[in-house]
């Protein structure tokens, strides 16, 4: 039997999550009493081939009983009871935005703002996060790619990569991203904007990346930061980090941010040094352009 207690921040997508366990083929359970986990699990061990995919949904709704639930991980695992916990988080600005925009109140706010509620909730699942057997930071996932992340943990039995890495172009003109782990200036580069018949294409466009790389400078720009990066990387995982994003950002970040952002993403996700040790990459990675099309949307 494989059971799995899907916890996690309140608004970090816990209910979306058990919903599309749901979908694949799991009996969940949300908001089980603390004190029954031990005997549900008995009976779902005992149970027909129907129960041998079990989600439970456990979170600060427990109230005080929230507290008992260490003990009841200590006996399972004394007991040799098999379970994974899949514990979910997001950035406490990212929370207190759906938060405003679903206009719902924090279960531990207590009247007061919600960031005060979100401190007390890491404070009381804080470990449930150290126990946990796969972490999803929930930040900058759209809802189709956490469903592609649980998919390949719980359906198609993949190793999990414990780090989610963001590649993302952007303009300083628009400002830097809030939410940038390293930030990347790549305005050293000639800007194709000023060169006629490239202004109004943009680095997904063959013309422009042909532009953008026909400097040496380019290429060495790529070499030294993928080499950082691969660096970096197991470091960060090492230290418990589960996202990270990479800004590049030319002017308006349409060119030449978006041509270097697209290279550094194929370079990452290349591998060729693992490829040849016939080891998977350890992390996941996605590329974004936050501003390729606002200078065309504001003509």
């Amino acid at each position: 039997m494989r059971f799995v207690i899907l916890t996690g921040i309140s608004g970090a997508g816990k209910s979306t999550a058990l919903k599309m366990m749901e979908d694949m083929g799991y009996y969940c359970v949300d908001n089980l009493p603390i004190l029954l986990i031990e005997r549900f699990y008995e009976l779902s061990d005992n149970a027909s081939a129907e129960l041998q995919k079990v989600a439970v949904g456990i979170d600060v709704r427990n109230g005080q009983n929230l507290n008992e639930m260490q003990d009841v991980l200590k006996r399972l695992r004394a007991e040799g009871r098999k379970f994974e916990i899949l514990f979910l988080d997001s950035d406490d600005p990212v929370l207190v935005k759906r938060y405003k925009e679903t206009r719902r109140s924090h279960p531990l706010a207590q009247g007061e703002r919600v960031d005060k509620g979100i401190g007390r909730e890491r404070e009381q699942l804080r470990f449930l996060k150290e126990n946990a057997d796969y972490i999803i930071d929930t930040s900058r996932l759209l809802t189709r790619e956490l469903k592609v992340e649980l998919e390949k943990i719980f359906v198609n039995n993949k190793e999990y990569k414990s780090l989610f890495v963001t590649v993302l172009s952007f303009g300083f003109k628009y400002g830097i991203p809030a939410d940038s782990d390293l930030v990347f200036d790549v305005r050293f580069l000639p800007n194709p904007y000023y060169v006629e018949g490239l202004r109004l294409k943009n680095g997904n466009d063959k013309e422009i990346q042909e532009y953008v790389l026909q400097y040496e400078e380019a290429h060495e720009f790529l070499r030294k930061l993928e080499e950082m990066i691969r660096f970096l990387i197991p470091n960060y995982i090492a230290e418990g980090k589960n996202q990270l994003v990479i800004s590049i950002g030319c002017t308006g970040g349409k060119h030449r941010s978006v041509t270097l952002a697209n290279e550094l993403y194929q370079r990452l996700g290349s591998a060729p040094e693992q490829a040849k040790k016939n080891v998977s990459l350890n992390y996941g990675l996605k590329i974004e352009h936050r501003d390729i099309l606002k200078d065309t949307q504001h003509r």
